[in-house]
């Protein structure tokens, strides 16, 4: 079951300027609908990533049946381990980079419609979203697994976006004191923790290409 071994990924997809975003919102005037507007439009562009690269792997193995054996099978265990190497790559060279982008200055003053069009852009065409985004679509169509089984990555990906606005709801003001010092600590490592998962994830699939 695909499932579960792509949900660590889940982590890799937030990760950065993702979840920071996340806390910035949380943080901003009119939090609830900035954060709610932020999170529906990476919903939609993680489903439609993840769900693009699925169909278009199934149909290259002319079925989900055929995915999970000879050729086809191992063809797309080695892309998704290319994938997986180039995430991995990127992460690394962005490491150390220290300064926010420009556009993060303009989320203290957001409007939903800006939210929404960040979550959407954010999640659906940063390196490594769009990258791991296409290895789990890929990913479960290998595995002959049933294209539902996306939203399980999908709908832990969003909670993961939510969690800040979560917090702010239960907490409060606590949570506005609290969350800055979260952003900042993800800020300065949180590749580490993205490249731990990524490395598990080749070990499993460097296990699968070479069975």
């Amino acid at each position: 079951m695909s499932l579960v071994t792509v949900l660590p990924l889940t982590f890799v997809m937030i990760a950065g300027p993702q979840i920071i975003s996340a806390v910035f919102l949380a943080t901003s005037e009119g939090w609830a609908r900035n954060s709610a507007a932020y999170v529906v439009g990476a919903a939609l562009s993680i489903s439609a990533v993840s769900l693009a690269a699925y169909l278009i792997a199934t149909g290259a193995a002319g079925g989900s049946d055929d995915a999970n054996h000879g050729g086809t099978g191992h063809t797309l265990d080695a892309i998704i381990l290319a994938l997986l190497l180039v995430a991995a790559a990127y992460v690394y060279v962005k490491r150390e980079e220290s300064e926010p982008p420009k556009w993060m200055g303009r989320l203290q003053s957001a409007t939903p419609r800006f939210s929404f069009t960040l979550g959407f852009l954010l999640l659906g065409f940063f390196p490594t979203d769009i990258i791991t985004s296409v290895t789990v679509g890929v990913k479960v169509a290998r595995d002959g697994d049933p294209a539902w089984q996306l939203a399980g990555f999908v709908a832990l990906t969003l909670f993961w976006l939510a969690l800040p606005a979560l917090l702010v709801l239960v907490m409060g003001k606590r949570a506005q004191e609290f969350l800055p010092k979260v952003r900042d600590w993800m800020n300065n490592n949180s590749w580490v923790v993205s490249e731990g998962v990524i490395a598990l994830f080749v070990v499993i699939e460097l296990k699968s290409l070479l069975s």
